[in-house]
């Protein structure tokens, strides 16, 4: 009886952590500055194109095996082998936006960011996250971001 509580406990917790590993994968950005996007999923497949954007966000919405169907923020899609992606920790801005000393507006500017600058994210604290690109480093607000702001 015992033996038969702990097995469906396991099997319960085993299910519960599948469920909240999907959710995870909801973006993933490239590991390499050149990666094959494929028309299926499978090697068997012609390349559709190639991105040369190391830590691009692309947002996952499909998988089969291991191929996941990626879209980017440029509504392009395709197929990407699950070895060319890695937790997305990255985010492409949608607007102009501007890179702030502090988590406020009232701070100092410390540059422009034009729409479509790729940002690598440190941390994010309410609507503010501090971010690095090329030689900067700052806080922008997470507004008109396309990417995993978590």
């Amino acid at each position: 009886m015992c033996l038969r509580l702990i097995i469906k406990i396991l099997i319960i917790l085993f299910l519960f952590t599948q469920v909240f590993s999907e959710v995870s994968e909801d973006f993933l950005m490239l590991k390499n500055d050149k990666v094959n996007v494929r028309y299926g999923p499978s090697f068997d497949y012609p390349i559709k194109y190639i991105y040369k954007k190391k830590n691009l966000p692309l947002k996952i919405i499909d998988k089969k095996e291991n191929f996941r169907r990626v879209i980017d923020h440029k509504k392009n899609s395709g197929w990407i082998h699950i070895s060319q992606l890695k937790q997305s920790k990255s985010f492409i801005t949608i607007s102009d936006k501007i890179l702030f000393k502090k988590q406020t507006k009232f701070s100092k500017p410390l540059a422009k960011l034009d729409a479509g600058r790729l940002l690598l994210v440190r941390k994010c604290e309410k609507k503010w996250c501090y971010v690095e690109t090329e030689k900067f480093k700052g806080w922008v607000d997470n507004q008109d971001l396309w990417g995993n702001i978590n």
